[in-house]
Formats: structure tokens, sequence, C-alpha cells
């Protein structure tokens, strides 16, 4: 009895293992994939590529720049900004005027072929006969002495030779350049005039034709004056041509003259009296006035101009009217310079390019046309080759030593 109760229980107690083995293999089956591990997968870092193959940057957090102080320092201070101010040209101080033709008598002296060798080679023939005076006669007007005064240079020189009887060289270069020199007035008063009131700046007006350099003139001009002490306030009423106030200006800044200005094609006139108008209030000792450049066969140019004079002389009278002609065209500016006398009143000449291929006889003729004075004369491109007008020193360049 007992082992029948015995094998009934390990009958039963090897049922049970086998039905839990049974049961926890279904219940494994069951189950679902297993969350994934909370620490990161290490997996090694993509090769770079480069070329089409590079990737778009993607925008990323970045840490904020931070100012820290030095150890020590204490509170950081703001430095101001720095603001670099534009340099002013240095001023350019001109030749002194004095004496200055004399320095520039080298390029006067190419004029010399023409009319002071030339003579000096006639007059020393041995024989001054008939065809000899006219070849001289021929020689002077060549050199645009003039028709009047060519005649009245060979009457004297004809009797002083007679007179003479022996004919030295030296004794020949004395007798031309006295004569000469007596041809080209050394009795006018050839200073430009800028003495003003006693409470206004002297007015220099500047007129003249198109292209014989008149506003270059003016501003050569203003370096004489500073070179002499004076102070100058520029006028531009050329407001006809382009950039001819931008010109005088860059004359001015050089030796410290300011410009009067306007818009370009506005009234010549009323820039003119502008410029006066500041002259009186800076104190100013000259004014000088560049006009714009006219045709002398356009009345209504030329009437404008007798405006511009009218207006500047509300304040005062015009100490000088000079006419800047081209010494290159000869007798041609002698027909200019009739026409601008009988509108402004001219009160002395400014010859241009007298160096060079001009003719040195157009300094008497056209003195002897207009009975007004050379005041001036250019010999040069340079800013200082501008110079008063010496008789002596004129015609020791032309005949040479």
């Amino acid at each position: 009895m007992e082992i029948v109760i015995l094998a009934v229980v390990i009958a039963l107690v090897a049922v049970g293992l086998i039905s839990g083995l049974v049961v926890s293999s279904r219940k494994k089956k069951q189950l679902p994939p297993s969350a994934p591990s909370s620490t990161p997968t290490l997996t090694p870092p993509a090769e770079p590529r480069v070329g089409e193959e590079a990737e778009t940057p993607r925008d990323e957090a970045r840490r904020p720049i931070e100012e820290v102080g030095l150890p020590g320092a204490g509170t950081p201070v703001e430095e101001e900004p720095v603001v670099l101010e534009p340099e002013t040209p240095a001023l350019e101080v001109p030749e002194p005027t004095a004496g200055r033709l004399v320095r520039l008598r080298a390029r006067l002296a190419r004029s010399q072929n023409s009319l002071g060798k030339g003579l000096l080679a006639l007059l020393s023939r041995d024989n001054l006969d008939e065809d000899t005076w006219e070849e001289i006669e021929d020689t002077l007007l060549t050199a645009d002495v003039g028709v009047a005064p060519t005649q009245e240079l060979v009457e004297r020189l004809r009797e002083r030779v007679r007179v003479l009887g022996t004919r030295t060289p030296e004794e020949l270069r004395a007798l031309l350049r006295e004569e000469l020199v007596a041809l080209l007035g050394p009795d006018f008063d050839r200073e430009v005039k800028t003495e003003g009131g006693a409470e206004t700046p002297g007015v220099v007006m500047v007129v003249g034709v198109n292209g014989t350099g008149k506003t270059t003139t003016t501003g050569k001009l203003a370096r004489v004056l500073v070179a002499d002490g004076r102070s100058v306030v520029l006028g531009a009423a050329d407001t006809f041509r382009a950039a001819a106030a931008d010109q005088l200006q860059t004359w001015g800044e050089r030796v410290g003259a300011r410009t009067v200005r306007g818009p370009e094609g506005g009234d010549p006139a009323s820039i003119a009296f502008d410029a006066v108008k500041e002259g009186i209030a800076e104190g100013a000792d000259v004014v000088l006035i560049d006009t714009a450049g006219r045709l002398h066969t356009k009345t209504g140019l030329m009437d404008e101009l007798g405006k511009v004079k009218r207006v500047v002389e509300k304040h005062g009278p015009l100490d000088e009217v000079l006419l800047v002609l081209d010494a290159t065209t000869g007798q041609n500016g002698l027909v200019q310079a009739r026409v601008f006398a009988e509108v402004v009143d001219i009160t002395g000449i400014v010859l241009t390019k007298l160096d060079g291929t001009a003719k040195g006889g157009i300094v008497i003729a056209v003195q002897r046309e207009l009975g007004v004075p050379v005041k001036l004369i250019g010999l040069g491109e340079g800013p200082d080759d501008l110079a008063p007008f010496e008789p002596g020193a004129f015609v020791d360049a032309l005949i040479g030593d």
C-alpha cells in the first residue's frame, strides 16, 4: 500500500514539472522586444566630405562672447573712437615778384631770333642801303610791331646811324636797346592797382576771349599778390565754362585764398557782387574776379560783361580791368582789344604765351593801339611764370647781351 502511494506522488510531481516548463516557454514567445538602453552607443565619426558632396552647414547654438576684465584692473574703461581729420594741404610759398622777369629771360629770349638778333645783324652790315632798311622794316612788321611804330623806329634808327658814323657791335646794341625801350613807353605806370578804399578792398576784374588763359592768369595773379604780402579773395564769375570755378578754387587753395562761387550757369554779376561783399567782410586786401570768356563779335555777351562791371561798382570803383591777350595771335589780338576797351574801360594788358613762337613786337603794338600799358606777361606753364613787365629787361632778352 505504501508503495502505491509513493508511486502516485512521484507521478504527480513529474506532471507538475512538465506543465511548468511548457507554460514558461509560451510566456517567452509572447514578451515584447526589450526597450533600448539609456546608455548611448558610441559610433565612429563619419569621414568629412568636400566639394559637391559636402554637407550644408547646420545652425548650432554658440556660446556668447563675454568680456572678461584683466585681473586686478577693475572695471574696463571704454576707449573713444579715433576720428581721423582730413589733412590740410600745406600752403605753397610763391616766388617773389621782384626780378622775376630777369629770372625768366631765357624763355623770353626764344623770340629774339626774329627781332633782336635779326635787327642787329642787319644794322651791322657795312653798307646800309635802301634794300637793307626795307629788310629792317620787314623784320619789325613780321615781329608784329605794327606799321606806325615800325616806321617811327626805322626813321629814328636811320638818323642816329647816320650821325653815329662808326658802328661797332657794342654801339649798335646800345642804340637798338635805347630805341626799343623808348617804343615800349618806359613812362607808363605798370603797377597793378590794388589799393581800394578806406573800408573796401582793391577790386581787379579779368576779362578776355575764350582760350587766352584767363582763369589760369587770374590764379597766377593771386600768387603774385600773395607773394607781395596781400590777402586775396577770388570771385569765380565764369559760370559758363565747365569746371572753371573748380580750376580757380584749386589755384586759390594753393596759396590760402578763398574762392566765392555759385552754381554752374548762374548769374555772373551776382557772384561778382558777392565776392566783393565777402572781401569786405573778411577785410581782404584784394578781390580778383574771373569773368567768362567772350567772343568779341557777340554783342549780348559783351553787354553782360558791362553789367558785371556796373554791379561790382555798387561797392566802389574798380581799381583795375585787365585784358588777357594771347600773344601768339599777333595782330588779331588787337581787334579783340578794341572791342573790350569800348565796353569795360581797359586799364592794363596781360600778354600770355609770350615764350616760344610768340612775336615780341606785339607788346609795342597793343600798347599803341589801346594807349594802356602791358602790366604782366606770361612766360610759361609754371605757377610762378607770370611776371610784372619791365621794358628794360624785356629788350635785353630780345637783343641778348
